[in-house]
């Protein structure tokens, strides 16, 4: 198993964002996690890559636990993020965005064959290397926060919530692109507020509620789960 999460919690002050929650990733994998907002979805993902600290649990990649480690040396490890709101540098170019997502490296030529693979999915990016990443839409910044996470050559890519705020044309490109990004190897955990399209995307998928993973099946049975089909695709099938 490629990541494996066992009984994780936790906390912020006083108050417990996750209560013990297992989940797990093969690798080649997509798996989504849906939950309302406030279930605890970035938490979950931020706990993984080391942003916040575990108060109890372990997280397990390729074997090895990576809970106590710093964010940089999660990184290290091969897993990065394309976060909430993408948070690109502003006041930096596309290019030296992109450049900063392979900080950990130090192999010039895998630098240089991630950097092509990238403006190979998103072509805008090239065009708009020279650009500051603040003057950019919102669907061309979702393209570079995902492109700078790539930079790192990562076994596993965390995206939480990649269509947010795009138009509907827009983000049928970005789905398009984390399948390509997926068959090209990388295993991929989607946090995605359109269950639908993320279901049809993953393999696999788990569902939270107030910090609890309450449901978990192959992304087709979940699509036809009658409580999934109330509570997150409208009802209607």
């Amino acid at each position: 198993m490629l990541l494996e999460v066992r009984n994780l919690q936790v906390n912020y002050c006083n108050v417990r964002a996750l209560h013990g929650i297992d989940l797990e990733v093969a690798e080649g994998e997509i798996v989504t996690i849906l939950g309302a907002n406030g279930a605890g979805k970035s938490t979950t993902l931020n706990a993984i890559c080391g942003l916040v600290r575990a108060s109890g649990g372990e997280v397990r990649f390729q074997g090895e636990p990576i809970h106590r480690l710093a964010a940089h040396k999660v990184v290290s490890k091969k897993i990065t993020q394309a976060p909430e709101g993408r948070r690109v540098f502003d006041t930096l170019t596309v290019q030296e965005n992109l450049n900063l997502g392979a900080f950990t490296s130090k192999n010039a030529q895998r630098i240089k064959e991630s950097l092509a693979w990238i403006f190979e999915l998103f072509p805008r990016l090239y065009e708009r290397r020279a650009q500051l990443a603040g003057t950019l839409s919102g669907g061309e910044q979702q393209m570079l926060a995902i492109g700078r996470a790539l930079m790192a050559n990562p076994k596993l890519l965390l995206l939480d919530e990649p269509s947010l705020g795009l138009a509907p044309v827009l983000a049928r490109q970005i789905f398009k692109t984390i399948r390509q990004i997926n068959e090209a190897g990388v295993t991929v955990i989607l946090v995605e507020q359109n269950a639908r399209i993320a279901l049809k995307l993953a393999h696999r998928g788990y569902v939270m509620e107030v910090g609890n993973i309450v449901m978990s099946d192959t992304a087709g049975a979940l699509l036809q789960d009658p409580e999934v089909v109330q509570a997150y695709l409208g009802g209607g099938g």
